[in-house]
């Protein structure tokens, strides 16, 4: 992980209104080839009834103006100085009169200010300060409840991405509590929309835990017609429970309704791995992975390369998330050559190659030890896969099977085994990668096959 030094405003410049801000913003471009404010679109708010967007008057256009500005900046070209830039601005719209005090509408400012830095620290590999980020907003009780249930549902998410289901759970009890806390009518809509969302939460945790059975009562059938990460997480609960045809329903309007809310660009709540660019890509990734699963390759492989684009486009081409994307088109190449009786091993070698370049095994702990790697699953089946196709070839058996070795080493799923995993057609098991947290979820299945 890496930290970027940045310096601090002073609250003199800090407390200016407006006009200062627009000098801030332009004493930040005063280089040869600034990067243009992106506004937002001027669009009346869309009521989807799923606490997804907050409406635009909610907040202060300068703020939301900013926070546009300093995520756009970070990707430029996905860089520390980069990253660092698009903090600084997120640190400044934090000190400025526009989200100071008890006032909603600065509160709601403050609040997507702060989804937004918590967003960039993840990207950037910073979890704790992540996590800093969204506990922080736990403490604005007058700002629009979807803002807290956004950075609840991202600190339960990035729990989940480091393997702390049971903090995960806590925190998926404490967003439920909060939204029936705030409940004052039956006909309410937002309501209505939070509380599946902090529901279906609880119910994602539990397809992590590996029981469709306990993930039942949280997630309800108007999920169907939702969208966001909620409806996502009830898509794969129907992709686990067999229910095919409706799985691919609900991811289709899953892509439609981010698609929606990317393009009338209102801001969307949400945050880190929970964010809308992390909505999208796991969509894509998962409807390729159900795709692959029923043996529509061609599909598949334009939703995952779909998938590969977004995921290179928002994190950069090094990023673990690309990697995981390009784990789950590995595994479709390795089940399309199996069923059809065909060879791609050098395709498969070569997107083997990058995942294992990029999710690395450290080199540091002592021997004997478990060897230490983020994302450990993901990168235990592209170093499984590879050592298959080593093994293939004679003069290259002694590698793969250390490169195996080293797989079964580092693969930490109790409910399912690495071969398993490796998408083997005759497997009693289903399973999907979740891009989100990078994790595998799977379950028992009672027939062999896709229906």
């Amino acid at each position: 992980m890496f930290r970027i030094a940045s310096s601090r405003l002073s609250s003199r410049a800090a407390s200016s209104s407006v006009s200062s801000t627009a000098s801030f913003l332009a004493s930040l471009t005063a280089k040869p080839s600034p990067v243009s404010l992106t506004p937002l679109a001027a669009t009346s708010f869309r009521s989807y009834g799923n606490g997804l967007e907050l409406d635009k008057s909610m907040a202060n256009p300068d703020a939301i103006n900013m926070i546009n500005y300093a995520l756009n900046q970070a990707r430029t070209d996905k860089s520390i100085g980069s990253y660092g830039l698009g903090l600084l601005v997120l640190k400044h719209c934090l000190t400025i009169e526009l989200t100071e005090g008890k006032d909603p509408k600065n509160e709601n400012s403050k609040g997507i200010a702060l989804l937004a830095m918590s967003t960039l620290e993840y990207e950037r590999g910073e979890y704790d300060i992540a996590l800093e980020k969204l506990q922080s907003i736990h403490e604005l009780t007058n700002a629009y409840l979807g803002v807290r249930v956004a950075a609840l549902e991202a600190e339960a998410g990035l729990y989940l991405e480091l393997g702390q289901d049971d903090k995960a759970s806590a925190i998926a009890d404490t967003c439920v509590e909060v939204v029936e806390k705030q409940k004052t009518d039956d006909d309410d809509d937002d309501f209505k929309a939070l509380i599946l969302r902090a529901k279906a939460l609880k119910g994602m945790i539990e397809l992590v835990k590996g029981s469709i059975e306990s993930a039942v009562p949280f997630f309800d059938k108007s999920l169907q017609l939702s969208n966001g990460t909620a409806a996502l997480s009830y898509g794969e609960f129907l992709y686990l429970g067999q229910n095919y045809s409706m799985a691919k329903e609900v991811y289709t309007s899953v892509l439609k309704g981010a698609s929606d809310i990317k393009k009338f660009g209102n801001p969307y709540l949400g945050a880190c791995n929970m964010n809308l660019e992390g909505l999208m890509m796991g969509a894509l990734c998962a409807l390729g992975q159900l795709e692959t699963y029923q043996g529509n390759y061609g599909n598949a492989e334009k939703a995952l390369t779909q998938a590969l684009t977004l995921a290179e486009e928002t994190y950069g081409e090094k990023h673990p998330k690309v990697g995981v994307v390009l784990t789950s088109i590995a595994l479709m190449y390795r089940r399309r050559a199996m069923e059809e009786r065909t060879s791609s091993l050098l395709v498969q070698e070569g997107l083997y190659r990058k995942v294992i370049d990029i999710l690395k095994v450290t080199e540091t702990e002592s021997e004997g030890s478990a060897p230490v790697v983020e994302r450990s699953d993901i990168a235990a089946i592209a170093r499984g896969g590879y050592a298959e196709i080593l093994n293939v070839q004679e003069n290259r058996k002694s590698e793969g099977e250390k490169l195996k070795k080293l797989a079964e080493t580092i693969w930490k799923n109790r409910r399912l085994t690495l071969d398993e995993a490796l998408l083997d057609l005759e497997s009693t098991k289903i399973s999907i990668i979740d891009p989100r947290i990078s994790r595998i979820l799977n379950l028992y299945i009672k027939s062999h096959g896709p229906s």
